[in-house]
């Protein structure tokens, strides 16, 4: 903005107010231009750079409702807040509609007219505060996708390729990793990307469902197998025909079932509870768990041929601490889902809860940063950004790590010294991340050995692990 607080433009036809409004908001440090109407008001719009507007409603001439329609089409950057002795609520919001950020009822008091414009003040910073943000975000890494999946990171591109190239064949497909990291909607995405998408796509929680009805559930039966079975039931895997079986929580499966579920692997065919006959099986497999499974085998919990059954192609979902350079983009995502569910406008996360968010470990990985953006949504309603205030109350003593360099994003507006605290900070998490192997670091951070060695030695990084 010009000046100490700003260029401001007071559009009024009674003299008295404008020459009252001049003399008070010029000793507020604005520099302030008038107009007598809605007309002198848009050849003074055409004329200079405003960042606020005082506009009457009730002018002759150009009233200010028609003021507000006429530069719909134009490039001013103005925020305006709109004054009337008439008041009304259709009034205000029609002029709401039209753009207006606000609207005073007169008479006001001079505090009121202060406490609005600097409210709206406090609005167009974060505003900047959020452009600046993204543009440091947009020189960092692009946003990539493969489903409803995002992300940028190296670690998230290896597994998007490989689920990419594997997703053209049947092969059955293992997906580990942590609770909360999406695994089922990689599944989803693979199915999605594959020729089978036209078919089902049938998931199911083996984790959730009592043995005894796991069997129905995945093979169905025929009328009279059991108590209460009283006609033909087809199951999952007859469901899931010409599609995709989801087998979520595999690593909870017992002894037994394990022995059932090879042998479909094995053979391609199932056998319905209480049948004598059997069913070829045309669905393609895809498990997931959030177990090491290979720890189960060793310790013969799980059974190794069923291991090598199910591990053809391995896809691992990484934690979100492994890949955090992709939260920026994940709360874009979550934001949008959230203004369209709630229909609220919240335009972003302000540099403080960035902050916040890429030092954060997240136990809950993506399904707990979509949970807290949702959170702060309802807790800020009415504001555009979210800030430190509207988050649970655990993470409003988080202290945010800023490992020097001048330290924190929201302290400067600088996108040159924003860049260099997120590369550190980037750096110093790869090399934690890689337990101080500097080569392994370097590939994750998509940088030549060289390069890194030259940035450790620049911003004084400390390597783990070494002297």
């Amino acid at each position: 903005m010009t000046g100490q607080t700003g260029n401001l433009l007071i559009i009024d036809d009674e003299e008295n107010m404008r020459h009252m409004l001049s003399a008070m908001l010029s000793r507020q440090g604005y520099i302030v231009s008038t107009a007598s109407d809605g007309k002198a008001g848009l050849d003074k719009l055409s004329e200079n750079h405003f960042d606020f507007i005082l506009c009457d409603i009730k002018m002759p001439g150009m009233d200010g409702i028609t003021f507000l329609e006429r530069i719909q089409n134009t490039d001013h950057a103005a925020t305006i807040i709109m004054m009337s002795a008439f008041g009304s609520i259709d009034l205000a919001l029609k002029a709401m509609k039209l753009g207006a950020y606000d609207y005073i009822s007169k008479p006001f008091k001079n505090d009121e007219v202060l406490l609005t414009l600097k409210k709206a003040q406090e609005r167009e910073r974060l505003l900047l505060e959020n452009r600046q943000l993204k543009q440091q975000i947009e020189q960092l890494s692009g946003t990539k996708s493969y489903g409803r999946m995002i992300g940028a990171s190296r670690a998230m591109q290896t597994v998007f390729q490989l689920a990419e190239k594997v997703a053209a064949y049947d092969t059955t497909i293992l997906i580990t990793g942590e609770s909360g990291t999406g695994k089922e909607l990689m599944a989803r995405a693979v199915h999605s990307s594959s020729h089978r998408r036209k078919g089902p796509f049938v998931a199911i929680n083996c984790g959730g469902i009592p043995e005894n009805l796991l069997e129905s559930e995945l093979f169905g039966y025929v009328k009279g197998a059991f108590t209460g079975a009283d006609q033909d039931r087809k199951g999952l895997f007859t469901e899931a025909a010409g599609g995709t079986l989801f087998l979520d929580e595999i690593g909870e499966l017992s002894v037994f079932m394990q022995v059932k579920l090879l042998r479909v692997l094995q053979e391609r065919e199932i056998h319905p509870v209480g049948s004598t006959r059997v069913h070829k099986m045309d669905a393609r497999i895809i498990a997931a768990t959030a177990r090491d499974l290979e720890r189960e085998v060793a310790a013969g919990t799980f059974r190794k041929d069923l291991f090598y059954r199910l591990n053809v192609v391995h896809l691992p979902m990484p934690p979100l601490r492994d890949r955090s350079e992709d939260i920026p983009s994940l709360c874009t995502l979550f934001i949008k889902k959230f203004n369209q569910r709630m229909g609220l406008a919240v335009q972003g996360i302000s540099n403080r809860v960035t902050q916040i968010f890429m030092n954060r470990r997240w136990p809950g990985n993506v399904r707990e940063l979509e949970h807290v953006i949702e959170h702060a949504m309802i807790m800020g309603t009415g504001e555009e950004t979210i800030l430190p205030e509207h988050l649970p109350e655990k993470y409003h003593a988080q202290s945010v790590q800023t490992d020097g360099i001048g330290g924190d994003l929201s302290e400067t507006s600088s996108i040159k010294v924003g860049r260099q605290i997120m590369e550190k900070q980037l750096i110093t998490r790869a090399l934690k991340s890689t337990g101080g192997n500097k080569r392994q670091a370097s590939e994750r951070l998509e940088i030549s050995y060289p390069s890194l060695l030259d940035k450790i030695k620049k911003y004084q990084i400390k390597t783990p692990g070494v002297d």
